[in-house]
Formats: C-alpha cells, sequence, structure tokens
C-alpha cells in the first residue's frame, strides 16, 4: 500500500477486505476485549510473540485501520491513535522522558501545549527551554547535557510560521535526539515531515483529519529512522523493569519507540482512542485530500480580501506574497498552506472581540479545521492563561483574530467579516 499514492492510501490502507467479511467500508468493531483461543494464544498475545488484540485500550481492529492508514500517509513505519492530540503529545513525550531530562521546543506553540511543556511537565522534572525557530542555530544554542528531545509545529497555531524542518532535524541528529513535529495544521496532504528529517510525528486527528468537528482524537507516528541505542536512551536498551524485562532495541528495532508507545504507554496511561471515534475519523481521512485543497484555497483568497479592509491592520498567511513566510511555505507547502488565517484588527483588544462576537457564518468556538468556518479571539480565550510575553513568544497579540477557514462559498465569508468590521467602533478607526 505505502508505494500507492496519497488518495488511494487515504481510501485503502490498512483494510483488508477478506479479513473482514467482505466489508467495502471499514467496519466499527465496538468491543472492549477480545475471545482468545486458548490459554496459549493468550500468553502468546501477552508476551508478543503472536500478533492479535487484547484490550481496546491496547489494540482495536478499527483504530488498527486507522493506525495503518496514518502511517502510509505520513510515510512512517507505524503509528498509536489516542484519545486526543493533546494525549497524544503526552504520551509520546512520557514515553520518552524522564525525572531530569529536557526539551528543546519551538516557542510558537499552541497554547496547550506551551502549558504543557512550562508548567505541568516540570512538576515531574521534566524541563523546556523555548527558542525562536526561525534560526534553527537557535535549537544547538539551548541544549543541555541532559536534552532528550526537540520539539516542534510543523506550521505554527497561531503564528503560523513556517520552519524549516530539514535544517532543525539536522540539528537533532548532531546532538543524537529526536526530532517531534506536531503536523496538525499543515497535514500529510500537503506536508509530510519525515521526508524532512523529522523522528516522531504527532497529530490532533479531531482537527483538518477528521474534518466535521464530530470525534476528538490524536495519533503518534513513528518514521522508525531514529536509533535509539545511541547511548542517550537506556529505557530502551536496557531491561523493561514494566514489561517482563523485554530489551526494545534488541527486540523491536525501528519500531522500538512505537511499540512502547503502544505496550507501556496506552497501558499506564490509559489515554485510548475509542472505536466509535476512530470510525468517525476515518470517513473523514478518506475525503483529506479534496477538503485541504479547498481550505488553502479559501484561505488565500479571503487572506488576499483583508489586506484590502480599512478596519484590518495586517493579516498573516504563509501563502501570501508579503509573509515573511513566502518562501519557506513554497519549499515546505507548495500544495497549499492550510485554512489559518490570522489578523489584526484596528482598536485592538475591544474591537477583536466584537469582530468575534458580531460574525454569523463564522461560529466563535475553540476548534480549527472543521469544514465550517470557526473563529476565535485567542488572547481573551485559547492563550489567556499565558502572561503577555509568553502570548507574544507564541504569536499571540491582544488585536489577533484567528480564522479557520472552511469550504463555504468565500463570497459569503467576506460579506460575513464586512458585516462583523462594521460593528467595531468607528472611534477606533480614525
Amino acid at each position: 500500500m505505502s508505494t500507492q499514492k496519497f488518495s488511494t492510501n487515504a481510501l485503502h490502507a490498512g483494510h483488508d477486505v477478506t479479513k473482514n467479511g467482505g466489508t467495502r467500508a471499514v467496519p466499527l468493531y465496538q468491543s472492549t476485549a477480545y475471545v482468545f483461543d486458548n490459554a496459549d494464544h493468550a500468553a502468546n498475545l501477552f508476551n508478543l510473540s503472536q500478533p492479535g488484540y487484547i484490550y481496546t485500550r491496547l489494540n482495536n481492529p478499527t483504530n488498527d485501520v486507522l493506525e495503518q492508514r496514518l502511517a502510509a500517509l505520513e510515510g512512517g513505519i507505524a503509528s498509536v491513535v489516542t484519545a486526543s492530540g493533546t494525549a497524544a503529545i503526552s504520551t509520546a513525550l512520557l514515553v520518552l522522558l524522564k525525572v531530569g531530562d529536557h526539551i528543546v521546543a519551538s516557542n510558537s506553540l499552541y497554547g496547550g501545549t506551551y502549558n504543557l511543556l512550562s508548567v505541568t511537565l516540570p512538576r515531574l522534572g521534566i524541563t523546556t527551554t523555548f527558542v525562536d525557530p526561525s534560526d534553527p542555530s537557535n535549537f544547538e544554542k539551548a541544549v543541555q547535557e541532559n536534552t532528550r528531545a526537540f520539539f516542534i509545529e510543523s506550521l505554527g497555531n497561531p503564528k503560523l510560521d513556517v520552519l524549516d524542518i530539514k535544517a532543525i532535524s539536522n540539528e537533532a541528529k548532531a546532538f543524537k535526539v529526536p526530532l517531534i513535529v506536531d503536523n496538525t495544521v499543515a497535514t500529510p496532504a500537503l506536508l509530510n515531515p519525515i521526508e524532512h528529517g523529522a523522528n516522531i510525528i504527532i497529530h490532533s486527528l479531531t482537527k483538518y483529519i477528521n474534518g466535521n468537528g464530530t470525534a476528538l482524537g490524536g495519533a503518534i507516528i513513528d518514521a522508525g529512522t531514529f536509533d535509539w541505542s545511541n547511548g542517550k536512551f537506556p529505557e530502551f536498551t536496557e531491561p523493561s523493569a514494566g514489561y517482563h524485562g523485554l530489551v526494545y532495541h534488541d527486540a523491536l528495532g525501528p519500531a522500538a519507540f512505537i511499540a512502547k508507545v503502544r505496550i507501556e504507554g496506552l497501558r499506564d496511561h490509559g489515554a485510548a482512542l475509542s472505536p466509535f471515534n476512530a470510525f468517525q475519523i476515518i470517513q473523514g481521512l478518506e475525503t483529506l485530500e479534496v477538503r485541504v485543497k479547498k481550505h488553502s484555497e479559501n484561505a488565500l483568497a479571503l487572506a488576499e480580501w483583508l489586506q484590502e479592509q480599512d478596519e484590518v491592520a495586517w493579516v498573516n498567511y504563509p501563502g501570501l506574497k508579503t509573509s515573511a513566510y513566502n518562501d519557506l511555505a513554497n519549499q515546505y507547502l507548495p500544495k497549499g498552506q492550510s485554512g489559518i488565517v490570522t489578523f489584526g484588527v484596528k482598536g485592538g483588544f475591544e474591537s477583536a472581540k466584537t469582530v468575534a462576537d458580531e460574525t454569523k457564518v463564522f461560529s466563535l468556538l475553540a476548534n480549527i479545521g472543521d469544514t465550517k468556518s470557526l473563529i476565535i479571539h485567542p488572547a481573551s480565550t485559547t492563550h489567556q492563561q499565558l502572561d503577555e510575553a509568553a502570548q507574544e513568544s507564541t504569536g499571540v497579540t491582544k488585536d489577533l483574530i484567528r480564522l479557520s477557514v472552511g469550504l463555504e462559498d468565500i463570497s459569503d465569508l467576506k460579506a460575513d467579516l464586512k458585516e462583523a468590521f462594521a460593528q467595531i467602533d468607528k472611534k477606533v478607526l480614525t
């Protein structure tokens, strides 16, 4: 399947119709547990000498199709799906890291991820240094003796900075640490970070991959390219007390990390994806390529229109020729730059809130990647837990509006924003 093209894999990868009663659609296996043939069969499953299903917290036939499909689309060797995108990040990091370890991360991260790295993980003894990712050498400058991972978003949310993944991956290789890339906003339909040196890919499946705002989900995808035996990760080269002495690198080689995510990460942290949600997400994944193309077209058209509006102070979209990230967008995102647009409203904080309040087609809510257009004012919502300096480092200013541009007619989206702009106090525009 991996030799076939993206749109074909999105529809077929991971689903063997001969093993599912001939069903053309992927079946929903809404079961928590699976009957063993006998005691020996059960023992073989638990000691990993035979593949199969044990308990849905670990694996499930519907989830398995989604995992294989995501791995095929991203160019990885395997994946594990989780209950949400945040669950994917936290599970991956907690499987990989321990007390005393250190992360170097882009400072232009989604607010929830920034909070996880800056507040929650330090309580567990895992610290993070945030750097400006526009200069890849900043990662090298922040490396410590205990650094064990680099973490970035391929397309920052909401800063929309396109990162030089290849250059950052070269820095990671120099220090023998894995590069973890959250590819949620770009999606594999527009960008495959593994092709540029990334080792682990994260997704919030809730967003563009599901695409219709009906199901939470996350994914961890392993490129299978990192050498876990390089001396910095003894948990992979020494017997695991958590799994009857298994030496992950010896037993599983390139798949050591993703196997550990499943048999220890899902087992111990329990962030399993519901099979029903997996079924829902598979339906969305089938049309991802078509939808993301339209999202990108609408977003670019709307960004160009916003530049001409008197109420708008600035517009940020990587597809704009005026964008500081346009050169990198042409390099990494030539097929489109996804559906997120940010802009500043003249009059600042209160004017931005007015626009968010007054739209009718754009829905005011905390999500992105829906087929319907969405709007939010991050400074008062998604990023309000961050202080002003942290907000600015992630690209959030008081006047910023974030749009998740959907698939509606572009003329209706323009008209909706135009009517919202008319509600701004005219005093702030003079």
